[in-house]
């Protein structure tokens, strides 16, 4: 019998009722669950894809010169020979030290003057107020529009009339002024901070330079590793700045030793790609030493 009240087969209906959304809950986890899946499988697919290269430039670069270009491709070499990265390092073409201490002389005089020009202007177009702020501003952003080709002649005519052709001045002090990418990336990481640190520092007495070094520089600590990041590797890679303005093989970076070791040694494969390592590694180092800082 059923209560009074109660509609025929109302106890079907309250269960099947209760176990519809429980099955739709299932189906959806089911379906996040799988399209995690894809998407892990899709990525670990790109970076097998860029890893790729890397890869066959290590196995190279441990390969005896016969073994170079057999086919088919031989993946393991036999035997493996670590005296080629000796041989690359000894090699009065590639003067490994000294090329090393270049790079990292211009990678890092460059950058600090990067992250010290830029967060300074970053900070004064986000949190001052002055006349014509915005307009500057976009001209700062109009510069990034104009080819670097353009410059190319009129900046070294310049450099040479201050008598800094053949030295390392024309690719270091230019930093010191900022460059526009980086200005716009740390002024939108500026505007996120609240005003409220700033005006309640100010109410303290502290000055612009205070509040800008003790308060503003930590709370952009990531943004900060990727201008460390990118402009480091920018210049470690820069190939046509120290081109166009040394003069010297004492001078030359690990780039441009790299190349002259590449023209000299054209049909040694294995020893270039050694040297390849070589310059290379450092560049992994720091990204994976900095990618907590901004991952």
């Amino acid at each position: 019998m059923r209560r009074p009240g109660t509609p025929k087969g109302g106890g079907k209906v309250a269960v099947t009722s209760l176990a519809a959304p429980a099955t739709w809950r299932r189906r959806t986890r089911l379906l996040r669950r799988v399209t995690a899946a894809l998407r892990h499988l899709l990525l670990m697919g790109l970076a097998l894809i860029w890893l790729v290269p890397f890869l066959w430039l290590v196995i190279t670069s441990l390969k005896p010169l016969e073994q170079v270009f057999t086919r088919p491709p031989k993946w393991i070499p036999d035997p493996i020979l670590w005296r080629n990265y000796i041989d690359a390092i000894m090699s009065p073409g590639f003067r490994f030290p000294l090329l090393l201490r270049n790079s990292l002389f211009y990678s890092c005089l460059n950058t600090l003057g990067v992250v010290l020009s830029c967060s300074l202007v970053a900070y004064g177009f986000a949190r001052m107020t002055f006349w014509g702020r915005d307009f500057w501003f976009v001209v700062v952003l109009a510069t990034m529009m104009l080819p670097s080709v353009v410059s190319m002649i009129p900046t070294y005519v310049l450099f040479r009339v201050l008598g800094w052709v053949g030295g390392y001045a024309p690719l270091i002090v230019p930093a010191f002024f900022g460059y526009p990418f980086f200005i716009f990336m740390l002024r939108q990481f500026f505007l996120t901070l609240p005003w409220e640190l700033t005006e309640s520092a100010r109410v303290d007495g502290a000055g612009e330079l205070v509040i800008f070094a003790r308060i503003m520089l930590p709370l952009i600590r990531p943004a900060l590793m990727v201008t460390v990041v990118f402009n480091f590797l920018g210049c470690w890679n820069d190939f046509m700045g120290p081109l166009i303005y040394l003069s010297s093989n004492d001078l030359f970076p690990l780039s441009l030793g790299l190349y002259a070791f590449q023209t000299k040694y054209q049909k040694q494969w294995n020893l270039m790609m050694a040297a390849a390592v070589m310059v290379t590694l450092p560049m992994m180092v720091l990204f994976f030493a900095a990618q907590r800082q901004f991952i």
